[in-house]
């Protein structure tokens, strides 16, 4: 039986752990979900366009990625279907790479790429790929309509289906993070990034990408297409400033007197995807490749449902 080139009897297994090394890596822009470059793009074509170039920047060859691990906060519609294993086929690896999808919500990209690590340094892996899409425009609209609670969780942990905004105003009540804290912080993140994208820090990673945008009308609701190049983050307001923070209404102020949470202290919702190919020590070393960066552990912890965004402290 003729055996596909990254079968595990077409080439010896590890028997011990092996460092595992990112040399490459690329990602879209980060565009404003609904109302930007992305609101119309497949994740398929997300993802495959940052694997596609991740792949171009080591120099490798697409037939040389065994396994392709992608994490997705909502796998289903847009972003369904083991996106993964779509997304590899689309940037244009043969039907011999295999994919699979991680969900892990807000760490699901994250995850992948230590999964992808682990199967270099476990499994005997030379080459694979891990990294992570989102599509906020195509998916939750839908996710939102088709979501199915479980009566014995419901009633157990409800905060399971809990909205993030909400368990954010818990986390900072229960840990007394103040409302002014967070102005603060949220004023010098986007210093940073602005001062970040004015030094151009991020050229060498996004790769430009040309989309189709879906284009409403607000007064007539007539919708139409528009083609964008999307070369650039859109998730920062480099002016921002502490007073204009002070000046905004918590979100849930309605519900909730005591909510924190403001269009300008929380991140917004984006689209977009990124890859990173991740090889063993020494194959890199065959192929003279430079690494990035070596992978050295990944650690999780869980916390209580309704604290989610506290989980990475524990960690």
């Amino acid at each position: 039986v003729r055996q596909p080139p990254h079968s595990p009897s077409s080439r010896p297994r590890a028997t011990m752990s092996r460092r595992a090394v990112i040399v490459s890596t690329a990602r879209t822009g980060l565009t404003k979900s609904f109302r930007s470059g992305f609101n119309n793009t497949h994740g398929a074509v997300m993802q495959g366009h940052a694997i596609k170039h991740a792949i171009e920047k080591a120099g490798i060859s697409p037939g040389d990625v065994e396994d392709v691990i992608i994490g997705c906060g909502f796998p289903e519609g847009a972003t369904g279907m083991n996106i993964a294993r779509n997304a590899a086929l689309w940037a244009g690896c043969p039907v011999t790479t295999s994919g699979t999808t991680i969900n892990r919500f807000c760490s699901s990209g994250l995850q992948a790429v230590a999964s992808a690590a682990h199967s270099v340094m476990v499994d005997g892996v030379d080459v694979a790929i891990g990294g992570g899409v989102e599509s906020i425009s195509m998916v939750s609209p839908v996710a939102s309509k088709t979501t199915v609670t479980e009566e014995k969780l419901m009633s157990e942990f409800p905060a399971l289906w809990m909205p993030m905004i909400e368990t954010a105003d818990i986390v900072s009540a229960r840990y007394g993070i103040s409302r002014e804290a967070q102005d603060v912080y949220s004023v010098e993140s986007q210093r940073r990034t602005a001062a970040a994208q004015e030094a151009g820090l991020f050229k060498d990673e996004i790769v430009p990408m040309e989309a189709t945008m879906l284009v409403t009308d607000k007064e007539t609701g007539e919708t139409s297409h528009k083609t964008v190049l999307a070369d650039r983050d859109e998730c920062n307001r480099p002016g921002t400033t502490l007073e204009a923070l002070a000046g905004m209404n918590p979100v849930r102020s309605k519900v909730d007197p005591s909510a924190f949470i403001t269009a300008g202290n929380a991140s917004q919702l984006s689209d977009g995807a990124s890859a990173c190919v991740v090889m063993s020590e020494a194959e890199a070393s065959r192929r003279g490749l430079q690494p990035l960066g070596a992978f050295k552990g990944f650690a999780v912890a869980g916390c209580a449902p309704d604290e989610m965004g506290i989980g990475p402290v524990f960690a």
